[in-house]
């Protein structure tokens, strides 16, 4: 598809995208975001919709029964099967369309000639149906019957993947954006694998600490690109003017507030790896201090059985206080 030539490919975009401002070069066209965008969206989410249903019903639900999960295991199988083949599939996608574009081979790309108004159809195709996702993730919170204790976490990372990708799509940050976007992506690819092999078998924890090492350095890689792209290769471009129209937001007010955002999502992302690390030993070192602590059972002594009115030694038996049970005889004087 991504193949086709210049006029079949504006042909095929022209009906569907609506797109606003198409300019053509000698072999492809590229084109510009409009609010008919909206339009197309909108459609794309009833086809993830759709294929969200397909994925549920013919491959999560035929493992889950095979496992038998609790109800608190089988909600986060549901989430990080449908995570796992949409992380999977948009790492592919988004490695293709770096590798196509000449991003990942030439790093001064990502500033040089900014602003990137116009996109390929690629590249565009991309965005709307990354927006199409993580929109139509908000009602199938209602589709899952997710747990209301669940709910506020999920609206969290919905939240961020939908500020910076739409972000990175309005301010013309469009192939900074990809790259971030396929660094985050095959960690949460990592992640949920985890998690699934862990529902399968609780013995298996080898692919979370992999994770666990991918995870911290993906985050230094995120910020360190984000910072000499934002904070170095557009400072030193030459159209540093605030020009809605044309789509150049490069000004010091801009770059500030994207690097804030970058470095504030990390920032929060990173603390809730360590405190969830930190919570997770706490959890396993109680564990083994309270199985080394177990008390053994007490003992009684082989040769004193407790009785009712006393006790038996040696075949006598005596009151608790030392003296005979047996009531002494009086004499008479």
């Amino acid at each position: 598809m991504f193949e086709v030539t210049a006029k079949t490919a504006f042909l095929f975009i022209l009906p569907q995208y609506n797109v606003s401002v198409p300019t053509a070069d000698s072999e492809t066209v590229h084109y510009h975001y409009g609010p008919k965008d909206l339009v197309t969206i909108l459609f794309y989410i009833f086809i993830t919709i759709i294929l969200h249903a397909v994925v549920q019903e013919y491959i999560l639900d035929k493992i889950s029964k095979r496992l038998h999960l609790s109800k608190v295991k089988h909600s986060k199988f549901n989430e990080s099967g449908q995570l796992v083949v949409f992380h999977l599939s948009s790492v592919i996608w988004c490695f293709y369309v770096v590798v196509t574009e000449g991003y990942l081979t030439n790093p001064r790309s990502l500033w040089e000639d900014y602003p990137h108004v116009y996109l390929p159809f690629q590249v565009k195709f991309f965005y709307l149906c990354q927006l199409a996702y993580w929109l139509h993730a908000l009602p199938e919170l209602y589709f899952q019957k997710v747990r209301k204790e669940e709910i506020p976490r999920q609206l969290q990372y919905i939240c961020l993947y939908l500020v910076h990708i739409a972000g990175a799509y309005l301010l013309n940050l469009s192939r900074l954006g990809l790259i971030l976007l396929l660094l985050q992506y095959s960690t949460e690819f990592l992640f949920h694998m985890a998690r699934l092999f862990y529902f399968a078998d609780e013995n298996n924890e080898k692919l979370f600490n992999a994770w666990a090492a991918v995870f911290g350095v993906t985050r230094l890689f995120i910020l360190t690109l984000a910072v000499l792209a934002i904070g170095f290769g557009l400072a030193r471009m030459e159209n540093q003017a605030f020009d809605p129209e044309k789509g150049n937001f490069n000004t010091l007010l801009c770059r500030l507030c994207v690097l804030l955002l970058v470095c504030a999502a990390q920032a929060w992302l990173m603390w809730r790896f360590i405190h969830s690390q930190l919570r997770h030993w706490r959890e396993y070192w109680n564990e083994q201090s309270a199985k080394r602590r177990v008390p053994a059972a007490p003992r009684l002594p082989a040769r004193l059985i407790k009785r009712e009115s006393g006790y038996h030694e040696n075949g006598v038996v005596k009151a608790e206080n030392g003296t005979s049970p047996r009531t002494k005889k009086l004499k008479s004087p």
